[in-house]
């Protein structure tokens, strides 16, 4: 049953995307649409005096706070609703929404909101984590510019310390990082014949935008119908960010009784939508006589930006990951979110994780490299094991498939012969990380607030209607759902239906994020299958449900973040090999290794392409996406000046996956959309480390921060 589960097959949704057929939400006609157009700030930080409009055409409309309905209220619910729809009385950061023209010429669009006149009294900003910690121009969110503050403890870190050989210090950092989607950001919003409010949207959470919108207008949810269309990417950033739109949007399409779109252009995208969160973590850790580490003081800082959206959760990932794949007996973590008055930061691949990860596995290669020890053997010394603590004090439930991954990764790699041949300072080198990413929500995520839906509908004719509330963007769920749905089934694939989710037609099965799609949905697709095929003989229509229900072995304590923080792991190791140019410090990669631990895959075909995709984008992370913000501006606003990979920097990468399957995924399947992302960057540093013998501790590693590194030494 695995292999044929396993057993690829053509993507459903391939041919309508290769031949152009598929209608994006920007090829969809709506009849009597206008256009909007944002009105933003030019100040980081400031005071509304008085805004000037300037006298507009006929059929051209200003909508601003004051149109917002009475009952609805200026603000946008997300996890916490500071964000507001329109600002009105300060802004925050460089770009926010004052207000919005609509009419129905684009062009003119962009002249009028040019000619509205904004009279600021500028107040001073924070930007960076250091401002922000330092109360810098006076705290921004509440009284400390924390939007999260935890603390974690794992056995006795202070105990531990006293018996320490000695206590090393490390400082690693991360940046931003621009998602660059296929598809920029867009949205219509209209009334609807029947009365509701009608939501189209390029995006990834239908519920999250019905949700927004509904707080906005001051009406019931049921009053907002939401539809997703074909989405090309997301990669978090159409997580929380179309709720931003959308609200906007629906008070436009209410005052002008039309439908009212607005279609985002790449400049516009990358200038003002949310990224990944830079963060900084710094290390003190104890280790012995041998050089095992006895106890880690580990802190992390997040820049959140000017408003929390989803940063408490990424802080939680983040901290949650920062001891990766190592059984350290005594750890002591702290991890703060800063509000900055930067573009909010907000999910992206991974979210939090990839940070943790980086600082954790970077912090290990730096502590061999100081103690003198080689790198893979140290760390294979801290591996943890099934039945090992987490640093929340929760218990690996799996086997850990990591020393025979090891074994495999190297004889596809040769890398432990590499590591000989490449001698330090060589200008070439070869890198290793293992990482590994919780499936699902973190915490009580999954069981309290999400509680994950799925229905299944057999009709009349035979055919069978998945209803879930999780898009496809392009990661293979139009794919991988129906064949979960058909293999129970025992049906063809192609008579399963799948659409594009519609709030008024399915149930909330939660968000299309944080891993959970396959791991958690995948297995309510493949319970409710069962369901349906028990009642199969019945005569017309069956309609069956399921609902989330928690493993039993698991445990969590919210108020301690305490316990299983997530129901299973993923598993992966990456091998890069590299090769400097003394002259320039620009670094070729000669060679890509993956292996991973998905559980049991799906579609294998659809796997490889989420490991090729996740590595090469964790590469442009790790050695190319600068961006860089002043004065509260990103420097970087056009795909010329952010630099993302192409097909021709970087080697065809070389994987494999390892079965070990999961009892509550579908067919044994763990997440696997973020965990590819997470080891390519670390990789990727330590392979620079070892070729030019100089510590790494920041990303990305660009040809002048090698320079940096090597002649400051």
């Amino acid at each position: 049953m695995k292999a044929q589960i396993s057993t690829p097959i053509r993507r459903v949704d391939a041919k309508d995307k290769t031949s152009g057929a598929a209608r994006y939400l920007a090829d969809m006609s709506f009849e009597g649409m206008l256009y909007a157009k944002a009105v933003r700030s030019e100040r980081p930080r400031a005071k509304i005096l008085r805004i000037e409009v300037p006298r507009l055409p006929e059929g051209y409309t200003y909508v601003d706070a004051s149109d917002i309905p009475a009952g609805g209220k200026n603000k946008i619910e997300m996890i916490k609703d500071d964000w507001p729809v329109f600002a009105d009385k300060e802004v925050r950061f460089v770009g926010e929404t004052l207000a919005l023209i609509v009419g129905p010429d684009r062009g003119m669009l962009n002249r009028l909101c040019r000619e509205v006149k904004v009279e600021y009294q500028d107040l001073e900003p924070a930007l960076t984590i250091d401002e922000a910690e330092s109360l810098k121009g006076g705290a921004i969110h509440g009284t400390d510019n924390l939007y999260a503050d935890y603390n974690l403890r794992k056995g006795d870190p202070e105990e531990a310390f006293k018996k320490a050989d000695r206590i090393i210090e490390d400082e690693i950092s991360t940046g931003y990082q621009e998602h660059i989607y296929m598809e920029p950001q867009g949205v219509v919003a209209r009334p609807e014949a029947d009365g509701k409010l009608g939501v189209y949207f390029s995006g990834q959470c239908p519920f999250y935008v019905r949700h927004a919108v509904a707080g906005a207008m001051g009406v019931d949810e049921e009053m907002v119908r939401v539809q997703q269309a074909v989405t090309g990417g997301a990669f978090g950033g159409k997580e929380h960010y179309p709720d931003v739109i959308s609200t906007s949007l629906a008070v436009a399409a209410r005052k002008v009784g039309r439908p009212v779109g607005y279609f985002f252009d790449r400049v516009e995208d990358i200038s003002y939508t949310p990224k990944r969160h830079p963060s900084r973590t710094t290390f003190r850790t104890a280790v012995d006589e041998r050089g095992n580490v006895l106890a880690m003081d580990i802190d992390v800082k997040l820049n959140a930006g000017a408003y929390e959206s989803c940063s408490m959760v990424v802080l939680q990932r983040a901290i949650f990951s920062v001891n990766s794949v190592y059984d350290i007996q005594n750890v002591k973590i702290r991890g703060r979110a800063f509000a900055t008055n930067n573009v909010p930061s907000d999910a992206y691949r991974g979210f939090g994780a990839p940070q943790g990860l980086f600082a954790m596995e970077v912090h290990m290669s730096h502590l061999a490299r100081t103690l003198g020890l080689s790198d893979l053997k140290y760390k294979s010394r801290h591996l943890i094991k099934k039945g090992g603590l987490t640093v929340t004090n929760g218990r690996i439930h799996e086997e850990v498939k990591l020393p025979e991954m090891i074994e495999r990764i190297d004889e596809m790699s040769d890398y432990r012969r590499k590591v000989k041949e490449f001698k330090k300072g060589s200008w070439r080198g070869v890198g290793f990380s293992m990482f590994n990413h919780g499936s699902g929500f973190t915490g009580n995520g999954e069981q309290e607030i999400i509680r994950g839906v799925v229905k299944m509908r057999k009709r009349s004719d035979g055919l069978v209607d998945l209803l879930v509330s999780n898009v496809e963007m392009g990661q293979g769920l139009q794919t991988t759902f129906r064949k979960i749905a058909a293999m129970v089934l025992d049906l063809p694939v192609d008579q399963v239906v799948y659409n594009d989710p519609n709030t008024d037609l399915v149930p909330d099965s939660g968000p299309t994020c944080a891993s959970r799609s396959i791991a958690i949905v995948g297995y309510l697709v493949q319970e409710a299958a069962k369901k349906l095929k028990a009642r199969w003989g019945e005569e017309g229509e069956v309609l069956v449900e399921h609902r989330y229900a928690h493993p039993p072995r698991l445990h969590w304590d919210q108020e301690k973040l305490d316990g299983d923080a997530y129901p299973s792991y993923g598993w992966g190791i990456n091998v890069i090999e590299v090769e400097v140019d003394p002259l320039t410090y620009e670094v070729e990669t000669k060679g890509i290794w993956a292996i991973h631990d998905v559980g049991v895959a799906i579609d294998e075909k659809v796997v490889e392409g989420q490991v090729d995709g996740g590595i090469i984008q964790a590469l442009g992370y790790g050695s190319l996406e600068k961006l860089e913000v002043k004065d509260g501006r990103f420097q970087q606003r056009t795909m010329a000046d952010y630099t993302i990979p192409t097909s021709m920097d970087f080697p065809r990468i070389k994987s494999a996956l390892v079965d070990n399957p999961y009892e509550y995924g579908p067919f044994g399947a763990k997440g696997a959309g973020e965990l590819v992302f997470d080891g390519a960057a670390a990789a990727f540093a330590d392979a620079v480390q070892m070729a030019i013998d100089r510590d790494i501790s920041r990303i990305p590693v660009t040809p002048e921060y090698i320079m940096e590194v090597y002649e400051n030494d």
